[in-house]
């Protein structure tokens, strides 16, 4: 089990938590602890083994810890995902690949793309896919066909793997915190459409690439990994794309398997990661 705390930071909270979990019989495998004194916030990460129930431990932390407490309970599990696309397959043939050897702890519900290209990549691996047009439909009612999918599907997470459309405030709010974008740019650097040209025209050195938890501002929610690889003046904005690919799905590889560990900790526009 993956016990995950963050709450606001006073004495003892270490000894409480792990004299709880030793008076149940638990053993813990592996701890880590941060607190961030800017905002007095404690974050703690546990694995533990053993069979007490997870009901009785989290209310018998409830009574241990400050009023403020934020206390979840994860078992070691794959997680459900569902993944959008576009038109470039180097992301999500990434993430088939890595679920199917077992290097990404996740089952893939199906894909929704707002184009017919990647459709045989999903069927390689006989995943579900649902081409849902923007150009036949008012982004509103774009966005609601999108829903009826999701909606057929129990999913903890919607991974942007280069889904290339703007979703709507209200859709982000729907799937807070459980969107994961990858951005071809290494953030704050360069946010928005063609991040490759931008980055060409300020003749950069190194470009890179950025997963991060979606938001309702554009290219702006907390980040979760980042990476870059070196160019030089010689690469047209074109090669700077090619290049790039293979960082992207590095990065966002990354990203999920840190969220799917239960890794990061959301404060407020920016991540804690262990």
């Amino acid at each position: 089990m993956i016990l995950k705390i963050t709450c606001t930071d006073t004495k003892g909270l270490i000894y409480k938590v792990t004299k709880c979990l030793y008076e149940a019989g638990l053993n813990i495998v592996k701890n880590d602890e941060y607190v961030d004194t800017d905002v007095n916030r404690f974050f703690m990460r546990t694995e533990y083994e053993g069979n007490e129930g997870g009901d009785a431990i989290l209310e018998r932390l409830k009574s241990l810890l400050p009023k403020d407490a934020k206390i979840k309970l994860t078992p070691d599990r794959r997680r459900r995902i569902i993944l959008m696309a576009s038109k470039e397959h180097h992301c999500l043939s990434d993430i088939v690949n890595r679920c199917e050897n077992d290097d990404l702890q996740a089952d893939i519900q199906c894909v929704i793309s707002n184009h017919e290209v990647l459709r045989k990549s999903a069927a390689r691996y006989d995943i579900p896919f649902y081409f849902i047009d923007h150009r036949k439909y008012s982004r509103q009612d774009h966005e609601k066909k999108i829903l009826e999918v999701i909606d057929q599907y129990d999913i903890d997470y919607i991974i942007l793997a280069k889904y290339m459309r703007i979703l709507s405030s209200d859709f982000v709010q729907k799937y807070r915190n459980r969107m994961i974008n990858i951005h071809h740019s290494f953030l704050p650097a360069f946010k928005g459409a063609r991040p490759y040209n931008q980055a060409y025209m300020r003749g950069v050195k190194v470009i890179g690439a950025s997963a991060h938890f979606v938001s309702e501002d554009l290219d702006e929610g907390p980040i979760i990994e980042q990476d870059t690889i070196r160019v030089h003046h010689g690469y047209s904005p074109r090669e700077m794309a090619k290049a790039g690919k293979d960082v992207e799905k590095i990065v966002l590889a990354r990203a999920l398997d840190l969220v799917f560990q239960e890794k990061v900790f959301i404060q407020g526009n920016k991540t804690i990661v262990f």
